[in-house]
């Protein structure tokens, strides 16, 4: 399940410090995704308890207090529920980014206290979806998904190319998440590692003022909306 891990991270989880694990396995096949080793399931992974032991320390000196759980799309793995137990056993607070296709595997880490944080991408209007994510999805689930992350501590995202996300699509968007109960919308400008998914994308870095003007788009809907370039 665990493909590789980055150490530490002040930045991923809001208001904790810890490692980032990244899980092997996707059900999407955004061209701009930036971790495309992660895409495929993988048998070359690390061990959970091999991961456990690199954090343990510094978790018991207090060093580290959450863990970000990222992918890859890590709802995918059975063995998710048991791993994060093995976390909060160690007193971690556990965040979880989704892309929101297993609403039912969120309810139940939900229901049995195993996250306190979830970010789920939305990557796009409902009518722009498929194209946005690469393959067949099913809006019902991520609408539904899209109403437990409400309930919870949490945060909707979508990463902005300027191929997909103009001022009427951010709208959408934000409307979509409003009219699910959520509360925070971040817009997070795409930034070219040179290795994507789809190297054949012509995409170069967001910046900074095209974020700003899309939240300039959206702010008067009630949400909270920060930027992330």
């Amino acid at each position: 399940m665990i493909k590789r891990f980055l150490k530490e991270s002040s930045i991923d989880f809001p208001g904790r410090f810890g490692p980032i694990v990244f899980t092997a396995g996707c059900n999407f096949r955004c061209g701009f995704c930036h971790n495309p080793e992660l895409v495929e399931f993988s048998d070359d992974c690390i061990d959970e308890d091999e991961f456990i032991s690199a954090i343990k320390d510094k978790v018991e000196q207090g060093w580290y207090n959450g863990v970000c759980i990222s992918g890859g799309e890590p709802t995918l793995h059975f063995g998710l529920e048991r791993f994060l137990k093995k976390l909060k056993n160690l007193g971690l607070s556990v965040k979880l980014d989704t892309n929101g296709t297993r609403p039912d595997v969120l309810r139940k880490l939900i229901d049995e206290g195993l996250v306190d944080y979830i970010a789920i991408d939305v990557k796009a209007s409902k009518e722009k979806y498929e194209e946005v994510a690469g393959v067949k999805v099913d809006l019902k689930k991520i609408e539904e998904s899209m109403r437990i992350v409400s309930e919870i501590d949490g945060e909707f995202r979508t990463t902005v190319l300027r191929k997909y996300h103009d001022k009427k699509e951010i709208r959408k968007i934000a409307e979509w998440i409003k009219s699910s109960g959520g509360k925070k919308f971040v817009l997070q400008g795409f930034k070219n590692p040179g290795d994507i998914l789809d190297n054949e994308l012509d995409e170069d870095d967001v910046d900074k003022d095209f974020i700003l003007g899309l939240k300039d788009s959206v702010i008067n809907l009630g949400l909270e909306v920060d930027v992330r370039v």
